[in-house]
């Protein structure tokens, strides 16, 4: 026997021990499993080197130190509407919240995710706005400032906040901004120099240990948070760069959705913020003070519930509520996102929905920032299009808002997109609101963006070419590990 027949015994030997851990020791879905096998088969040995970047299971991973929450007593605050919950006599005495029981006891049990009955709401959909009012926020902080980003970047927008920020900082104020290393892959330390030199602190979410090479490539911080004082918090779809501001001459104009939030929901908002915060800047700690959680003022009556998932998570928490928001819809489903690649569960719930005469609409982009997550968006979508479920292809520039509203009377709104990924691989948090007058506007801007829409039909869908037929077919088959 030659060598080279050694070598491919050994690489075939090796392929079997490789997928063997992917099947019986990460133990991932069957779906997933496939892809990855498949990728073994078409790629030996540098398939599972692609694996070791992009496959690593992190759910029996600690990650966050949840010990410090129980001083603040959110605890307390899970087990009391937990019991208010299962007493058979109890309602919310709120036509807003009460269908929505059990959806609610499903966040509490799975995710600790408290209600908030005294939100008040204002919901962006124009980054202009949204970065003034944000900055306006800013120059009117008095003690902490928390901001954290998948994408910031080195550019006009972000100069301008980072020196900002960093007059803040100057002032006393402590400020301090998490990010993403993959996401702002192009952002260096000493480009908040002025901010760190004031006083500032910056926090790098699962950085490189060595330079160009990170293990956890495929695991990143979706997460799009910013407080100020405890008392106003922001979630939403927008990151930091130019491009949120319309100024690409790629994208154009940039539709996205962001909530300003000011109540109690603030205070899990604040709790996420410092949970991430701990994990990437463990020398720098945040302990949990009475600063960061000062008691609210808010006029508001908009009832929600802060859900966060990722990769460390058993369950799916933020996938899980939108499949049982389309489940409890009674007349219509309203879908903005930019990827649309569901697992079968959602696919199946969505189908279901629209098979029972429910509305359902889905608004996608009508340009790529992805090319395979769009082929493959193209190939799901196309199959929901049979059961009835109207498509909208947005023309004005890009839609990379992740809004989901069910019966113009509940709504999410968050950092996580209608794909595995953000389902399974990233770090999110969504909004969910049980609050008509909110979920209302949010119904009325997707039907005002319905005006910069084309309605794909059956007939525009069944014309396109056998090129375009087989990127949708390969980038479906690759779609549980895009």
């Amino acid at each position: 026997m030659d060598v080279m027949s050694v070598l491919l015994v050994l690489l075939f030997f090796a392929n079997i021990l490789f997928a063997g851990i992917i099947i019986f020791i990460e133990r991932k879905d069957a779906t997933a499993t496939w892809a990855w096998v498949l990728i073994l088969f078409f790629i030996p040995f540098l398939g599972f080197i692609i694996y070791i970047f992009l496959g690593q299971n992190l759910t029996r991973r600690r990650l966050f130190d949840w010990e410090g929450i129980s001083r603040i007593g959110i605890s307390d605050v899970i087990r009391h509407q937990i019991d208010q919950i299962r007493n058979p006599s109890f309602s919310y005495h709120n036509d807003n919240i009460d269908p929505y029981r059990d959806m609610i006891y499903m966040h509490l049990i799975n995710n600790d995710a408290i209600l908030t009955k005294d939100n008040d709401i204002h919901i962006f959909s124009d980054g202009c706005d949204k970065f003034e009012q944000l900055k306006k926020d800013i120059r009117e902080a008095q003690d902490h400032i928390h901001m954290q980003y998948y994408i910031f970047r080195n550019d006009g927008l972000g100069k301008e906040l980072i020196q900002l920020l960093a007059e803040k900082a100057a002032e006393g104020v402590k400020v301090r901004i998490l990010y993403d290393e993959l996401g702002s892959r192009k952002l260096r330390r000493r480009h908040f120099n002025q901010l760190t030199k004031a006083g500032g602190e910056v926090g790098v979410f699962f950085p490189s240990k060595i330079a160009l090479i990170n293990i956890r490539l495929n695991y990143r911080n979706h997460r799009k948070l910013t407080i100020i004082d405890g008392s106003v918090g922001y979630v939403g779809g927008f990151n930091v760069g130019d491009e949120y501001l319309g100024k690409s001459k790629r994208f154009g104009y940039w539709r996205d959705t962001h909530l300003r939030i000011t109540g109690n929901a603030v205070d899990p908002m604040q709790t996420r913020f410092i949970l991430d915060w701990n994990q990437a800047a463990k020398s720098h700690a945040v302990a949990y003070e009475a600063r960061y959680f000062p008691m609210k003022q808010s006029e508001g009556n908009a009832a929600v519930q802060i859900v966060s998932s990722g990769p460390d998570s058993e369950w799916e928490q933020i996938k899980n509520g939108y499949i049982k928001m389309i489940n409890n819809a009674k007349e219509s489903v309203y879908i903005q996102t930019p990827y649309f690649i569901p697992d079968q569960s959602l696919l199946d719930t969505i189908r279901i929905a629209s098979l029972s005469g429910k509305d359902i609409r889905i608004m996608i982009p009508s340009m790529p920032d992805h090319p395979f997550i769009y082929w493959a968006t193209l190939s799901h979508i196309g199959q929901l299009m049979k059961s009835g479920v109207s498509v909208y292809i947005y023309q004005r520039g890009f839609i990379h808002s992740k809004v989901v509203v069910v019966d113009r009377a509940a709504a999410s709104v968050g950092t996580a997109n209608i794909d595995m990924r953000s389902f399974r691989l990233n770090f999110e948090v969504n909004a969910f609101i049980y609050d008509q007058p909110t979920a209302e506007k949010l119904a009325a801007d997707f039907e005002q963006d319905m005006m910069h829409a084309d309605k794909l039909t059956q007939e525009k869908y069944d014309a396109r070419s056998k090129v375009v037929r087989f990127k949708e077919s390969i980038s479906r088959l690759l779609s549980p590990v895009l």
